[in-house]
């Protein structure tokens, strides 16, 4: 049963770490209306070795690489503040992920790629749906194990 966008009975608090987790959800499951729902129309991502990529170009990036492979995304670690005025945020979460060819995760033998990082992250708060969502995300890498040639996006 998928849960809805927006989740009932949930804090500020909660609700701002809900858009970084509707994000790494929807690649992890390869579900692209999730993820859009996490990110603002202008978005901008920035990632150590990769420079800053616009809206557009993250979505397609995101789902002709990373969204058909077999990951996952533990986010940890989550600090917030919440402005005054209610619709903007700052956050910062550590990030470890889990990438495998599509197909490849179960397969003892295949080649992976494990990451950490950290997250660091301006939301704001939409006027339209509710829903807090990533208007800029910033990933410093921190280390990299495993087959880095598995991160086909990236090049």
């Amino acid at each position: 049963m998928a849960l809805p966008f927006a989740l009932q009975s949930i804090s500020t608090r909660e609700a701002i770490a809900d858009a970084v987790y509707r994000a790494v959800q929807g690649i992890d499951t390869n579900d692209l209306p999730l993820f859009k729902s996490a990110l603002t129309e202008d978005v901008s991502m920035e990632a150590t070795g990769m420079g800053v990529i616009q809206a557009d170009d993250i979505v397609n990036k995101m789902f002709s690489g990373v969204g058909p492979m077999d990951t996952t995304h533990i986010i940890s670690n989550i600090r917030i503040n919440a402005e005054e005025d209610g619709h903007t945020a700052s956050m910062t979460a550590y990030a470890v992920a889990q990438h495998f060819r599509k197909g490849e995760g179960h397969d003892p033998a295949a080649p992976g790629l494990l990451s950490g990082g950290i997250y660091t992250l301006e939301l704001v708060k939409d006027s339209k749906d509710g829903l807090w969502k990533v208007r800029k995300w910033v990933v410093d890498f921190k280390w990299m194990q495993g087959d880095r040639s598995i991160m086909t996006w990236q090049q």
